[in-house]
């Protein structure tokens, strides 16, 4: 299983089960039963949780938080060599912040981002893209 870097598009589609959520979920038992976890920026997770919260409530990204936690995803903080390739992505791409660390793990790891968000279109030849249908 080749490494592979969720945004929050994805993990918001997977709690909110929107398309692409089993395509998440089939991603998350993969990486489960390969001991291999997916990876997502501690940015992106800030933006998940707030998503959730502004969509569905505080209550709604509680029960998500339970379940995040035995879920298979290691979390990267945004430390400066992330930082810099992050800035380097914003400047040169219409991009959220949170989109562009997401990107920047995926160049840092050589991994597949899976998103839904058409924001990423403009950097396939920048990083893998695994699109959500």
């Amino acid at each position: 299983m080749p490494a592979t870097v969720l945004d929050s598009h994805a993990l918001v589609a997977y709690f909110r089960d929107e398309p692409g959520a089993g395509q998440v979920e089939a991603l998350l038992t993969k990486a489960a039963q390969a001991d291999r976890p997916l990876h997502m920026t501690e940015v992106n997770y800030a933006e998940a949780k707030y998503i959730l919260i502004r969509k569905d409530g505080p209550a709604a990204w509680e029960a998500a938080a339970r379940i995040l936690v035995g879920l298979p995803i290691e979390f990267h903080p945004a430390d400066r060599t992330l930082a810099d390739s992050a800035g380097d992505f914003k400047s040169r791409f219409k991009l959220s912040l949170a989109d562009a660390f997401a990107a920047a793990l995926a160049k840092k790891h050589k991994a597949e981002l899976v998103t839904g968000d058409p924001e990423f279109k403009a950097m396939e030849k920048e990083i893998k893209i695994s699109w959500l249908a």
